[in-house]
């Protein structure tokens, strides 16, 4: 991340534990501040609270972040069929059961953590956006403000109507624990509140960042083709081919992204914030680990050994079918996945198994040793944790053309993505064909990532490709946790069927 905004995350993060005080303080918050207030600064009115938002994805419960951890991975990517759990078989067995063998648990702690982040994050998106409207800022610093606090707002409602479908709406600011205890909105109110918020970014965020020297300022900042391409995606999500495809043709006629010429720069410090990049959870280590703002994406995925190969956690390893899944010559399998018993591509051999527990490991967060030389860390606690590339936009845009029948442009997408990683172009069989095409190269392009098992239940696939290892169309929607009935009161707040 960009040191200069990094240091004014770091500088002001103290504002948002101010403004979340709740019971005497709010008829204090809900006034305008006095004489010096942050416009005095030359910048919008809730800065300070917006800026936090991008530090809260470090935010931890326990050793845990909701969106760089093992709650993440095993919500987000275990569930499919490209990764598992990982590490040693006696390591977090539960986790295994749980979410390979699709035996849910609604009171298995990783949901409450994943759940309670992902409101921590909006409840910090409503406090900012609240404080605007209270003190009514209109001026074009704070209006792009609120706009990315309606993106985080999305962002986590994106996430949690995916994972558990129907979900409390709070898009209201929260003063007291009861304030949020609301009964279930629909799935479409859900949609509806995520489609509304980022049009809102779509309207309101800037272009890029670049300041008139034309350096940019603030990488790894929202714009208006970070609002886009979440919008895409969830539009995917309900078959509105034209809507997808609308957004997707406008990032990409933008000119502002471009696929890195290596597919495998993406998951280095190389690539991070660049071309490729529409947002990214930031972290960064200087020379021999200080200043320190990294977090255990990296380490927690790492390989598990000992001694040199003390790399880290092991969760979140390859599946050994998706390993077998790859076309020959396709570039992207040597760059996810990493081998036992093999070289590791910078001249040293990993472990061979059993010495390490597991013959596959997530080469996407492999530490390299330059980083590893400059931050005196053999950890990846530097890397940071890429959510949207623009891979993704030509591959949604190529199925959304597909569905519409355009498959002229579908196949010119999908190609552009098929040669990045050394494959031949495809030519146009049917659309049915096509379809299947675009399939794979997703589940080639984005393996490890978090997106493999959403595209499944998506497609309606997901039953016949995880349906001997016990999914069937319960597990489409994970159990709310049993904390937050708990919490809300189970007359309040319903579970999900078949739980």
């Amino acid at each position: 991340m960009n040191k200069y905004f990094k240091s004014w995350i770091i500088l002001i993060i103290a504002v948002p534990l101010l403004a979340t005080m709740s019971g005497g303080c709010k008829k204090f918050l809900d006034r305008k501040p006095l004489q010096a207030s942050l416009e005095d600064l030359n910048q919008g009115g809730v800065e300070g609270l917006v800026f936090g938002l991008y530090g809260a994805f470090l935010d931890r419960n326990g050793s845990y972040h909701a969106f760089s951890s093992i709650p993440w991975f095993a919500l987000n990517s275990f569930r499919g069929d490209d990764a598992m759990k990982g590490s040693s078989a006696a390591d977090g067995a539960d986790w295994g059961v749980v979410y390979d063998e699709f035996q849910y648990q609604k009171s298995h702690w990783s949901s409450s953590i994943y759940w309670d982040q992902h409101y921590n994050l909006i409840n910090k998106a409503n406090t900012a956006i609240q404080t605007a409207d209270s003190l009514g800022l209109n001026d074009p610093a704070s209006v792009i403000n609120v706009a990315e606090a309606k993106f985080f707002r999305a962002l986590a409602y994106f996430d949690l109507v995916r994972v558990f479908g129907e979900v409390p709406k709070i898009d209201f600011r929260v003063y007291t624990p009861n304030d949020s205890k609301k009964p279930k909105a629909t799935v479409p109110q859900i949609w509806a509140l995520i489609d509304a918020d980022l049009t809102a970014g779509i309207t309101n965020l800037p272009a890029n960042w670049n300041n008139p020297l034309g350096n940019s300022r603030f990488p790894g900042r929202l714009t208006k083709y970070t609002a886009m391409a979440l919008q895409a995606k969830a539009m995917l999500y309900r078959k509105n081919w034209g809507g997808a495809l609308s957004l997707c043709q406008q990032i990409i006629s933008s000119g502002n992204y471009q696929l890195l010429s290596s597919y495998s720069t993406n998951f280095k410090v190389a690539g991070e914030n660049g071309k490729e990049s529409l947002f990214e959870i930031q972290a960064d280590l200087g020379a021999n680990g200080v200043p320190y703002n990294g977090h255990e994406f990296g380490v927690e995925q790492g390989v598990r050994g000992s001694g040199d190969w003390d790399l880290g956690w092991g969760w979140n390893v390859p599946e050994i079918g998706q390993e077998a899944s790859y076309e020959t010559g396709d570039a992207r399998r040597a760059a996810t996945i990493l081998y036992s018993g093999q070289d590791d591509g910078y001249g040293k051999t990993v472990p061979a198994f059993p010495t390490v527990p597991r013959y596959f490991w997530n080469k996407k967060v492999y530490p390299e040793p330059s980083m590893q030389t400059f931050t005196g860390k053999k950890k990846n606690e530097w890397l940071n944790h890429v959510l949207i590339r623009y891979a993704d936009v030509l591959l949604m845009a190529a199925e959304a053309a597909n569905e519409l029948s355009n498959q002229a442009s579908a196949i010119t997408w999908t190609n552009l993505v098929r040669s990045r990683a050394g494959l031949p172009n495809l030519t146009f069989s049917t659309q049915a064909q096509l379809r299947d095409d675009i399939k794979k190269e997703r589940r080639s392009e984005f393996a490890m990532e978090g997106e493999r098992f959403f595209d499944l239940v998506r497609w309606d696939d997901a039953i016949s490709v995880l349906g001997g290892r016990g999914y069937t169309p319960c597990h489409k929607y994970y159990p709310l946790p049993q904390s937050a009935i708990d919490f809300a009161g189970s007359s309040v707040l319903i579970q999900n069927p078949c739980w």
